[in-house]
């Protein structure tokens, strides 16, 4: 038959006009996918010669079809194979169900042969299907006939609930009728039930024969449609119209209209196939995708679809009880499970040939069945090869068992078939943990699995563990870890690259992996592996497919990542396994890397030193929530990993474009924070001087990193508003004396330095200072293991080892004369330096403001004066002290240094400052330029003083205002923003229609700028503008005048339109926009002032780093500080005790007790919050609900029991009646005399009809 290929009513997409993207994308399906057309017309005898044995008629074939008389004289029967070709399909794209629905269905047109390796590729790759965990397919019950009530239960409640849950593919014919009808509602029903972003969604594949889908010719249309639109009617005869239910179509063509069954071998061929790929994410599975067929009644010709199946070891579940075909498996299966196959010594196509006597009960089961049915020899040798295979095939007694626990059914049923196929090696019990891993059943794996009867080794593990972290599955990984698995085992340098290489294309950790990648092999483009993805006769298709990710991907990249994210916080990570610890340069280690990947790469093989941690990193840069929360719990060090996702996760979502990722980075970057304050909150109640330790330890997991550098890079300013890391940053602030010290004392005793000999200012005494350095002993026993943990922080292993405060310790230093030591108590203290740098501060700026208003004289040889000089001298001091703090504070590189140095905004305005200052220098020191130069240092001064600002940030009150003087700046930009927009536009046009004519520039700009600005302020000239007034400038209309410089009259007969401009301007800038900007402050001022006290402890931390690192005098005496700095460092090479400012390095058991110590914590916090969300509300509800399933579950069973009872009453009752009779007729009968008489029937056991 030859279909109206373009004729046909395909809707829009297909014709002229804009092609579409996935027009575009799809354009390469006709040149590779073909469908069958009759090219051979076989008569069929009952119609006279009118239609051929395809179904169509005489007049649909073409000439070619129609003129082979003598080939169609000696053919009897039709084939498709032999009678019809293949030809471009051309009815393929998108499906919309017109008054049925919004949603489009994809669909396609397809020969029967077509490879189903193309067909799986272009759903998955190109239609976006999601790859399945399970594929059941629904086979029989189509037609007419009504599926019985039970029959729609177990698929709603069980087939498509388990479906949903395990992320399956179900197939069926697709079309509205019978059990395909039944399947396409229950999706429905289910997805509109299922929350809207539900990870595992069913997929509704319909397969059937496109002759005889009803209205078909809908579809047609040669380039596509996209979509076509659909109408569903009332089909007459045996075609019916597809269901609006399904996700896609797959129209499998034989060249006829009229045959049932064309579509079942392209079915089995896809079903095949299907079950020979991976599960996940790029088949990263552990195992095949499992596939079951689901057979439901059916007709005498399901006989040969089952036997074809079975032979390919495909399982089969079957609803017993269902009807026709269904029925007569389970009768053959179950009771003729006891008649043995005895093995004769003749074979039949090498098959075993089983008895005589099962042959004959098998053909009697087939009489009984299919009564109809004329060759019943053939039947008889299916179902005899299918009784051989017996062991692929579960009985589903759905009417009596019920819909529920259906994937408990199904697993049973693909685990019971897999044991068939299972190596003599392997577990018995490794496809079942393989199939609840793939499916996400932790809840089966538990009750069948891992409930304590089983010994599971780590080889049986290891592919599971890896199946569960790419694809996803935290509740797993915690179950495999927690039965056997070694994680130190399981986790390789090696597997975590391939860990990343299986990080999904289209994230943005891809993207970042890809940069860093084409950076290393120097390529102008990401190198992908190409796919696994069948040969087709057309590399059309290939094209098209889509490929995995890069398989290049090394710990280098990783490295690069994550030094892009996490900045100059840590060390590089990984660089100690890829032997480039020693190497600084970025050029070196690229070259060291390449050379070391193109070797054998030795340390794949290794173990990963911080397994945990490497894990928590890998799920923190996926955003795996619950995959990141399980490995924190299970890594150590856990306030400061915290903080680092924390930090990682920030960073990720500046980079991220789309909103929800965006926002969903930001919940869990705020949730890890709030983790961070919590545990440390527990580790400061139960030990304050553990606690600050925890604070300022060197990390080696974090690349030497400490928790305050962390937060303070993560922005985390709810963890520096804890008391406990305020409590260190005030015992750092004030060094040894007290923190109740009053100000006036302080400034006191700056100023007559002798006062600290006094009782003026308190000091800590000694005892307190070891007690705090020791801590509490009724908090830590006796406080013998606190003393340990100082004592093994202070190795002479480790001599740059610092204390809270910055002073090395590798032993005891000799105890100072009391003025030695209270000398040093006070000006080394922080604080001491802060306001000795704040009161030099203020003479700086009156001797600057000095010189610039009395005393700048004229260039040289005139001037400058002596207090120029000194001024000169002081700015110098501070620029060594700048110097200073940018290169020589720290331990990383001055490259690192600087970034962080300028990354500051307060460095930045002294870089502005000093930079002005040096320009006005050089500038007043000639004379023709001596007035620019004096207008360069004004400006400079007003930089000077602006700097103040962050010196209050230390105070309580004052420092939030400053944030809020930022924030507000903000505001001020975009106010401005929209003022010179409404400020051009009036200034402009008022300009224009006072004057017709002013070419001046200077002119033009303060009347089109400066003095729609000064409106604001209430300065209308109103004179010059309204003509109305008197205006007593003298003005001329003469152009040549007006071009000299004379002022222009104005214009006379536009004003009114002036004077309206004047007024809707005011109107807008001084009500409309002025309030904008109060609203906008009102706001900012509300936000910001609502969290003040946050703001105020975050920013401390900086400000107390910076003085603590500072040497004590200020400028201009800060020089001698630096003199003696030099003198220390350069010449007599004392290292410097400030050069980890507030880090402290513990090794051995010190480190040991810390880390046990958190970890401790952890737990104790951990198992109150679960206590908290166990006694929730909703967690009872949970519980009670439970209860009650398990109630109803028994209840069921009840019913069940007493259904059987009775059964099993009325069987007794009806042997007791037999036996009866026989006992009545033996005893009548004369020739069997028994010795005795019949027993009699006992009271105690009464008859069922009395119960």
């Amino acid at each position: 038959m030859r279909d109206a290929g373009g004729e046909g009513g395909g809707g829009g997409g297909g014709g002229g006009g804009k092609i579409s993207k996935t027009e575009k994308d799809q354009s390469w399906i006709p040149k590779i996918i073909k469908k069958r057309v009759c090219t051979t017309f076989v008569e069929n005898a009952s119609s006279n010669g009118a239609l051929c044995q395809c179904g169509g008629s005489r007049d649909a074939h073409g000439s070619v079809a129609l003129g082979d008389y003598f080939g169609t004289a000696i053919v009897n029967r039709w084939d498709s194979a032999q009678h019809s070709s293949e030809y471009p399909t051309d009815a393929f794209g998108e499906i919309q169900f017109a008054g049925a629905s919004k949603r489009h269905s994809y669909f396609l047109r397809l020969s029967w042969d077509t490879p189903p390796s193309m067909v799986y590729t272009l759903m998955t790759a190109h239609w976006g299907l999601p790859s399945p965990n399970l594929v059941v397919s629904v086979v029989g019950g189509e037609g007419k006939t009504k599926v019985k009530t039970w029959v729609r239960e177990v698929i709603r409640q069980g087939l498509v609930k388990a479906s949903q849950s395990t992320g399956a593919w179900i197939l069926t014919a697709g079309l509205r009728e019978g059990v395909g009808r039944c399947v396409g509602e229950a999706v429905r029903d289910h997805a509109t039930a299922a929350s809207s972003v539900s990870l595992n969604k069913v997929v509704a594949l319909g397969i059937a024969s496109w002759g005889l889908v009803h209205n078909r010719e809908q579809l047609v249309n040669p380039q596509g449609s996209f979509p076509a639109k659909y109408y569903i009617s009332n089909a007459a005869g045996d075609s019916c119209c597809l269901d609006n239910n399904y996700q896609a179509f797959l129209l499998v063509d034989d060249g006829s209209v009229v045959n049932k069954g064309g579509e079942t071998g392209f079915r089995a061929k896809l079903e095949d196939y299907i079950s020979h790929q991976r599960t996940g994410i790029w088949g990263s599975g552990s195992i095949d995708i499992p596939v079951l067929c689901m057979l439901v009644s059916g007709d005498a010709s399901m006989l040969e679809r089952v036997d074809l199946s079975l032979k390919n070891s495909m399982p089969w579940l079957v609803l017993a009880g269902s009807g026709g075909m269904a029925d007569f498996l389970s009768d053959v299966l179950e009771n003729l499970s006891s008649v043995p196959v005895v093995q004769s010594s003749s074979e039949v196509d090498g098959e075993v040939a089983p008895s005589v006597d099962l042959k004959d009960r098998m053909a009697e089961r087939v009489k009984k069945y299919f009564p109809l049915e004329t060759e019943t020899d053939k039947l008889v040798e299916r179902a005899l090869s299918i009784y051989q295979n017996k062991d692929f095939i579960t009985i589903y007694h759905g009417e009596q068992e019920g819909p529920n626990d259906f994937d408990t059914v199904l697993l049973k049923a693909l685990v019971r078939a897999s044991k068939q196929r299972a190596s003599v090696d392997a577990s018995p019990y490794n496809e079942e943990l393989n199939l609840a891993v793939t499916w996400n059943r932790v809840d089966i794996a538990k009750s069948e699995l891992f409930n304590g009867d089983i010994l599971w080794r780590y080889r049986d593990l290891e592919d599971s563990m890896t199946d569960a972290l790419v694809n996803d599955k935290p509740q797993f990984v915690r179950l495999f870890t927690e039965n056997g698995l070694n994680i130190l085992d399981y986790l390789t340098y090696g597997r975590l690259e391939s860990l990343y290489r299986s990080v999904a294309d289209g994230t943005l950790l891809y993207q970042l992996l890809q940069r860093r990648l084409v950076e290393r092999l120097g390529t102008a483009g990401p190198t992908y592996s190409p796919s696994s993805v069948q040969e087709s006769p057309s590399k059309v298709a290939a094209d098209g497919m889509q490929n995995g990710p890069a398989t290049d991907i090394s710990l280098f990249e990783v490295s690069g990542v994550l030094e892009l994210l996490l900045g100059d916080v840590c060390q590089p990570f990984y660089f100690d396994a890829l032997d480039l610890h020693m190497i600084t340069s970025k050029r070196r280690a690229l070259r060291r890397v390449s050379k070391l990947l193109r070797g054998d790469c030795f340390y794949r093989d290794r173990r990963c030193l911080y397994p945990w941690a490497s894990l928590f990193i890998w799920a923190v840069l996926q955003n795996r929530s619950e995959m990141a929360t399980l490995f924190w719990e299970m890594a150590g060090e856990s306030v400061l990993s915290a903080l680092s996702g924390c930090k990682i996760l920030r960073e990720l979502s500046k980079l991220e474009v789309e909103t929800e990722t965006k926002l969903s980075m930001k919940e869990l970057a705020q949730r890890f924070e709030n983790l961070a304050h919590d545990v440390f909150g527990s580790c400061y109640r139960s030990n304050e001087s553990r606690s600050f330790t925890l604070l300022i330890r060197k990390s080696p997991v974090w690349g030497g990193t400490t928790c305050l550098q962390m937060g303070m890079g993560a922005d985390a300013r709810l963890f520096f508003s804890h008391d406990g890391v305020q409590s260190l940053l005030s015992q750092i602030w004030w060094g040894d004396m007290k923190r109740n010290t009053e100000v006036w004392k302080h400034i006191l005793t700056f100023f007559c330095p002798f006062l600290c000999y006094t009782n003026l200012i308190s000091f800590r005494s000694e005892e307190e200072q070891q007690q705090e350095q020791e801590g509490k002993p009724s908090e830590d026993g006796p406080g013998r293991d606190s003393d340990s943990l100082e004592a093994d922080a202070q190795m002479p292993t480790t001599p740059r080892t610092a204390t809270i405060r910055g002073v090395p310790q590798p032993r005891r230093p000799p105890k100072r004369p009391f003025i030695v030591s209270r000398w040093r108590q006070f000006w080394f203290a922080p604080v001491t330096s802060f306001l000795g740098n704040v009161l030099m501060y203020f003479l700086f700026l009156l001797l600057f403001a000095y010189v610039l208003l009395v005393d700048f004289k004229p260039p040289p040889p005139s001037g400058p004066a002596v207090t120029e000089y000194v001024l000169y001298f002081w700015v110098f001091t501070i620029v060594c002290e700048e110097i200073r703090e940018t290169f020589f504070v720290g331990t990383k590189t001055l490259r690192q240094r600087f970034r962080v140095y300028i990354q500051d905004v307060w460095n930045k305005c002294d870089l502005t400052a000093i930079t002005l200052f040096i320009i006005g220098l050089i500038c007043r020191m000639f004379e023709w330029s001596y007035g620019f130069g004096r207008d360069v240092l004004c400006v400079d001064y007003m930089v000077f003083t602006l700097r103040l600002i962050h010196i209050f940030a230390i105070h309580k009150q004052l420092g939030p205002k400053i944030i809020i003087v930022g924030k507000m700046m903000k505001d001020v930009f975009f106010f401005l923003f929209f003022l010179v927009i409404w400020l051009m536009a009036y200034g402009v046009a008022n300009q224009a229609l006072i004057y017709a004519y002013d070419p001046h520039l200077d002119r033009i700009f303060r009347r089109v700028f400066y003095r729609p600005y000064l409106h604001i302020f209430g300065q209308i000239p109103v004179e010059e503008m309204d003509v109305g007034k008197d205006w007593d400038m003298p003005c001329t209309d003469n152009v040549t005048l007006i071009n000299d410089g004379a002022e222009p009259c104005r214009t006379l007969y536009s004003n009114w339109l002036v004077v309206i401009l004047l007024v809707i301007y005011l109107l807008v800038t001084n009500i409309l926009l002025i309030n904008l900007l109060i609203a906008m402050f009102s706001s900012t001022f509300s936000e910001v002032q609502a969290h003040s006290d946050v703001y105020w402890k975050f920013q401390r931390y900086n400000l107390i780093v910076q003085y603590h690192s500072r040497p004590s005098l200020a400028p201009p005496f800060i020089i001698l500080s630096h003199i003696n700095l030099f003198i220390k460092r350069v010449i007599r090479k004392v290292p410097s005790v400030k050069i980890h400012h507030f880090v402290l390095q513990l090794r051995g058991k010190a480190a040991n007790r810390l880390t046990t110590w958190e970890t401790i914590q952890k737990e104790d916090f951990l198992t109150a919050q679960s206590k908290i969300q166990k006694s929730s509300d909703s967690e009872r509800l949970k519980r009670m609900s439970a209860k009650v399933d398990g109630v109803l579950k028994h209840l069921s069973e009840s019913r069940d029991f007493d259904h059987r009872l009775r059964a099993l009453e009325s069987e007794m009752e009806y042997c007791s009646s037999a036996l009866s009779w026989i006992v009545d007729t033996l005893a009548q009968s004369s020739t069997f005399k028994p010795p005795r008489a019949p027993p009699t029937l006992r009271d105690s056991f009464p008859s069922s009809s009395s119960t």
